[in-house]
């Protein structure tokens, strides 16, 4: 597994969550990669963050999911690195990098749920984030 030469930061977290989805279904299309690329350099969450870091975390979940519970292993480090109040923003993040490509797969639809699990998500907040996201990344 790739080292991380120090421990993840929270915006780590949340570019490994949208990573993870994009992931998930074994094929990173190019409007998810562009959505991950809008969002580290648009939200605030993500003002100083150290953007060399994104190919390393990127590995790090590549690395995670090509073993066996490599994905308690991702949650794990998620839970312990990111601060609770970010959960939902998390969440958020990962919907929308969902929803980037205009399609929801098996794969992403089971991580998304895993995702509301492993970080305690609300299911009324889960629905009302998954519509926003619904809703942004509708089209004509």
């Amino acid at each position: 597994m790739t080292d991380i030469p120090h421990p993840m930061t929270p915006e780590d977290c949340l570019i490994a969550v949208m990573i993870a989805v994009s992931a998930s279904d074994e094929n990173i299309r190019t409007s998810e990669l562009v959505t991950i690329e809008a969002i580290v350099n648009h939200l605030p969450v993500f003002a100083n963050y150290d953007a060399d870091r994104l190919r390393t975390v990127s590995q790090t979940v590549f690395d995670l999911f090509g073993v066996e519970e490599g994905l308690d292993a991702l949650f794990g480090l998620i839970r312990n690195n990111l601060p609770e109040k970010l959960f939902e923003t998390a969440y958020a993040l990962a919907c929308d990098v969902a929803a980037a490509d205009g399609r929801l797969g098996e794969a992403e639809l089971r991580l998304l749920e895993e995702i509301r699990y492993e970080l305690n998500i609300d299911r009324l907040h889960a629905a009302a984030i998954e519509r926003g996201a619904r809703a942004r990344h509708m089209t004509v």
